[in-house]
């Protein structure tokens, strides 16, 4: 059930400059619909396979974002209407999303995942993988891809002073890549981190997007 109480509490908390992805996997398509109605514009879905039939049923003014881990296999069936995708975490993975917008006649936002959890769980460039990359610039000549910023999960953990360390080791990274300009500055701005337990701390720690769910729309089933 969304709740819009805590969903501007929440809004409220946050600077004007932070943007808020509401986090709406595992929720049915009416309970998106309630926090349309009540405002809410921007949604990030976790799998592509429930992603399409919400995409299908809701308002086409809704910006959606693929926030979870994505198969090559599954950026076609995207490619023509997702605003951004949050988790490109391989050199296979960017060129096949290139490959796709270039077909669907768009260009994708995409924010390259970075590891920084201890978790092995967690998908993601580790910094020297990244760095290389970059270097090569195997990235910087797709034309339907826009690299807009990096995303990363700190670790699952109430250390708080573990997670606050893996953001800041994030935002340092950020910094460096817009620094060695390997984008273009003014496009390359978003730093996606922070869920709903350690959304705060994120955003003392640099953070210009935050992944809410459960914190506005309740506990999963």
């Amino acid at each position: 059930m969304f709740d819009k109480a805590r969903y501007e509490a929440i809004r409220a908390q946050l600077p004007p400059e932070v943007t808020l992805v509401a986090v709406s996997k595992t929720y049915p398509a009416e309970v998106l619909q309630q926090a349309y109605d009540a405002g809410v514009r921007i949604f990030g879905e976790n799998r592509v396979q429930e992603l399409l039939p919400k995409y299908e049923a809701l308002p086409k003014d809704i910006e959606w974002h693929l926030i979870g881990h994505l198969q090559t296999n599954k950026v076609k069936y995207i490619a023509p209407f997702v605003h951004m995708i949050h988790s490109v975490d391989s050199l296979k993975l960017f060129n096949e999303v290139q490959k796709q917008a270039a077909r669907a006649g768009r260009t994708l936002q995409v924010l390259l995942q970075m590891h920084i959890a201890s978790e092995e769980t967690k998908f993601g460039f580790d910094e020297e993988e990244l760095f290389a990359i970059l270097e090569s610039g195997l990235m910087q000549n797709a034309p339907s891809v826009k690299v807009r910023g990096l995303m990363g999960m700190a670790s699952f953990t109430d250390d708080r002073e573990k997670v606050g360390s893996e953001f800041a080791g994030l935002k340092k990274t950020f910094d460096t890549i817009r620094a060695k300009e390997y984008f273009p500055g003014k496009d390359f701005d978003v730093l996606s981190m922070g869920m709903s337990g350690d959304y705060l701390l994120a955003v003392e720690k640099g953070s210009t997007m935050v992944r809410i769910g459960s914190a506005i729309f309740g506990a999963r089933n």
